[in-house]
């Protein structure tokens, strides 16, 4: 009975690594929807995910079909032209030190794989706005929490996210979240009913990996765990 219950959880732990390390963020996607019942799946993962008191603070909202292609154009051409950005939760002021490193890092790998040499200027602003084309992906979900959590629930949301990835990569679905559009929270509301008292915190891209393309054809890495955890005994 032992030896089962040991091989039950190392087999868990496997499937869970696999899981964790197949997935990437998908920047092309095929034009293919993903089933109904198959992004049920996901998001019935996702709400397993813990919560501070079980407030369980995530709210979603699934964009398809003309609501997304609406979307798609309106908040393209925002970026584009630079209207004023309305973002529910303050970005990032500058990334410094190892944080700016490592977004540099990901960056050129980026603009790599698809061809923009450093210091084309106009050839990465290109690719940045890709991002508000959603990669061409079929669905986005557009993530909130309640604002009466304030950062707790940030927090609790970032949880649901994590769970919301793993459960897509388990379906064979290709995600990418996306902090990017949620500058554009005012956009967003024209074409999915938030609240108010809904923080826009980020949408996640959805659909199926094109498999060609060359945006998908790199990947980031980790830091060690050496750089990121401490043993205090």
């Amino acid at each position: 009975m032992d030896q089962e219950v040991i091989y039950t959880e190392a087999n868990s732990y496997e499937t869970l690594l696999t899981l964790a390390k197949s997935r990437y963020s998908c920047r092309a996607f095929e034009g293919r929807p993903v089933a109904r019942d198959d992004i049920q799946r996901i998001l019935e993962i996702a709400r397993t995910a813990p919560s501070d008191c079980n407030t369980q603070p995530a709210s979603v909202f699934i964009i398809s079909g003309p609501a997304l292609e609406g979307l798609r154009s309106e908040i393209y051409e925002a970026a584009a032209t630079g209207i004023k950005r309305t973002s529910d939760i303050p970005p990032i002021g500058a990334y410094r030190g190892v944080f700016q490193e490592r977004r540099r890092e990901c960056g050129w790998a980026l603009y790599n794989a698809v061809g923009v040499e450093r210091g084309d200027r106009d050839g990465s602003a290109r690719q940045a706005l890709e991002n508000f084309r959603f990669f061409g992906a079929p669905h986005l979900a557009v993530v909130t929490a309640h604002k009466d959590l304030a950062e707790r629930g940030l927090f609790d949301t970032g949880i649901y996210l994590g769970y919301f990835l793993l459960g897509a990569q388990a379906m064979g679905v290709a995600a990418v979240a996306q902090g990017a559009i949620a500058h554009y929270a005012d956009v967003i509301r024209k074409y999915a009913p938030i609240s108010t008292d809904l923080q826009v915190i980020c949408g996640v891209s959805l659909g199926y990996e094109w498999k060609d393309h060359s945006a998908n054809n790199f990947r980031t890495g980790r830091v060690d765990l050496n750089d990121t955890v401490v043993f205090v005994e």
